[in-house]
């Protein structure tokens, strides 16, 4: 049986990750047995459960981009006014 990473574990909820720690359980035993054919069902099961917790790790990954894609925006956007004003400030001097 394949487990999951820890991120995915850690985005499950409590109902889903009793059903994932429960799957692996029989999954494990099943392979245990040599009956490697049932136990791939549980692990197509197990694979259809944490879907969710997958696309919820995705919009977390989405989300911190976004607000890095912001936060470098700012900061550019922060450059391009100090040199502004630097070059009026120079342009005051010249005067």
């Amino acid at each position: 049986m394949r487990h999951c990473s820890v991120q995915v574990r850690g985005l499950l909820t409590r109902d889903e990750l009793d059903r994932y720690n429960a799957l692996m359980e029989v999954g494990s035993y099943l392979e245990s047995q040599m009956r490697h054919d049932l136990s791939y069902t549980v692990q197509q099961e197990v694979d259809l459960l944490i879907q969710p917790a997958i696309e919820r790790l995705k919009d977390k990954g989405r989300a911190r981009d976004a607000a890095t894609a912001q936060y470098l925006e700012e900061k550019r956007i922060a450059a391009l006014q100090a040199e502004l004003a630097a070059i009026a400030e120079e342009d005051e001097k010249d005067e």
